[in-house]
């Protein structure tokens, strides 16, 4: 990694970062990211495999704070002459998300900004897609981003009203499959989807408390997409530049983790390689207002007709 900016300077220098699933591919380069801007850095993943079997908490160890993936993080950025704490704990449950704050808390003494990443894949086509591949996808996505949310923001909302207005910054990783649906991952969309709701809300809500929340759809190559989409996320020759590297889309993530981004909340932003693009969502396309009642044949008409002048939506992920 980089080193770490001197003590006091960088872009999120004294600020403390929580990161989840920070242990390989976009959390990894997240936290190193942040530690090489002056942050320090609580390093959350659970060592589990791609589908979220194996790994967890160490033998021994019932937190998992005593090794795997977020120790090496751990040890990279302490290498390198910044500061990190592990933290093992599952983010999904509320035990672990209320102590993902209170390591930070232990730790540093205080919370300014959390990355909400952690995730993994379980693709079915909906007609093999099981009660148990659902709810496990949507529980580490989109509950592994509400509570850990939850308890930042009941901290921060402790803060505010003790007459401590923190600067605080969530960043929520939903997905383009969030966006536009992508084939045989149904429970995956869902979640992510949700989580772009989700961010829209604690926008709303938040923001009295000094607290900005926005979203990413990142496209890069972790063990979650450099199997699905094995061909786009495939390496570059060398020297070439590498548009699928996670590091690539680290710096907006930093950005909006800082107090720079003042001003910046309930957006979607999507990057890759070297593009950042703005997301803008549902708003109102063409529209018939009658005064009056339609039979569902005259309700037909009408759909065809301004369907005809609408945007055409976008294309499906493996949509044909």
């Amino acid at each position: 990694m980089t080193a770490p900016t001197a003590h006091g300077a960088g872009l999120c220098a004294d600020r403390v970062v929580a990161v989840t699933g920070a242990g390989r591919g976009l959390g990894r380069a997240h936290a190193l990211a942040f530690a090489a801007e002056g942050a320090r850095v609580v390093v959350n993943d659970l060592g589990v495999g791609p589908d979220g079997g194996g790994g967890g908490a160490q033998a021994g160890d019932k937190d998992g704070r005593s090794g795997g993936p977020a120790r090496a993080v751990v040890e990279e950025i302490v290498a390198a002459g910044g500061e990190a704490v592990v933290h093992g704990g599952d983010i999904a449950t509320a035990e672990g998300a209320a102590s993902l704050v209170a390591t930070a808390l232990d730790a540093f003494g205080r919370l300014d900004t959390l990355v909400n990443n952690a995730g993994f894949l379980r693709d079915r086509m909906l007609v093999n897609l099981d009660e148990d591949d659902w709810d496990a996808v949507v529980r580490v996505h989109l509950r592994g981003h509400f509570l850990p949310l939850k308890h930042a923001a009941a901290h921060w909302r402790a803060e505010a009203k003790a007459g401590r207005t923190p600067v605080a910054r969530v960043i929520n990783t939903s997905s383009g499959a969030g966006l536009l649906g992508s084939v045989g991952q149904g429970n995956y969309a869902a979640a992510k989807a949700g989580i772009v709701a989700l961010t829209l809300v604690a926008a709303a809500e938040l923001g009295r408390y000094g607290v900005h929340v926005n979203a990413l759809t990142p496209a890069a190559r972790t063990r979650m997409t450099e199997q699905t989409f094995a061909e786009a996320m495939a390496a570059p020759g060398e020297g070439e530049f590498d548009a699928m590297a996670p590091a690539n889309v680290s710096p907006l993530v930093v950005w909006l983790g800082s107090a720079a981004s003042d001003g910046v909340t309930g957006r979607v932003f999507e990057a890759e390689a070297g593009r950042i693009t703005v997301m803008e969502g549902w708003r109102p396309g063409p529209t018939d207002d009658r005064g009056a009642r339609r039979s569902p044949a005259e309700a037909g008409e009408t759909v065809r007709r301004l369907l005809a002048d609408a945007e055409k939506p976008g294309q499906v992920y493996g949509g044909s």
